[in-house]
């Protein structure tokens, strides 16, 4: 292997390492109700199969732009599916009636400021995001 393709290797690996690790948090607004979320909950959830959290009734669930490193983390640790697969299975889901999209927002930020104003919602975030305005459901390391 030439010296420029191990630099190029090497570089790569530091700048992707952080991601293949980032810890994820499933999260409600501090507000909620809600308490905890097995793995299996919030696969069913973010898949579309259910919308119903335990002690909430119908949520709300918001999702990550695309752009959002996060998102493939997230999708991947609760799901064992990748975002493009989910994003086809919901698809299926929106076009024969059965579910309406999660709601897409730009990055943790925006997850945390809809999630204080709306107890009946859940989303993800980087678990370094997680403060005094959300609480964990799920930790997903």
């Amino acid at each position: 292997m030439k010296p420029f393709h191990s630099t190029c290797l090497f570089i790569a690996g530091l700048l992707l390492g952080p991601l293949a690790y980032a810890q994820v948090a499933v999260v409600a607004g501090a507000q909620s109700a809600a308490s905890a979320l097995s793995a299996e909950q919030a696969s069913a959830l973010f898949l579309g199969k259910s919308d119903q959290l335990p002690g909430v009734g119908a949520v709300t669930l918001l999702d990550q732009s695309e752009s959002a490193p996060v998102r493939e983390q997230f999708y991947s640790k609760a799901t064992g599916k990748s975002a493009a697969q989910v994003k086809a299975a919901w698809a299926r889901l929106v076009f024969s009636g059965k579910a309406t999209l999660p709601k897409e927002l730009a990055n943790s930020a925006e997850v945390k400021k809809v999630l204080a104003a709306n107890p009946k919602a859940i989303g993800y975030i980087e678990k370094s995001a997680v403060d005094a305005s959300v609480k964990v459901l799920l930790s997903l390391d």
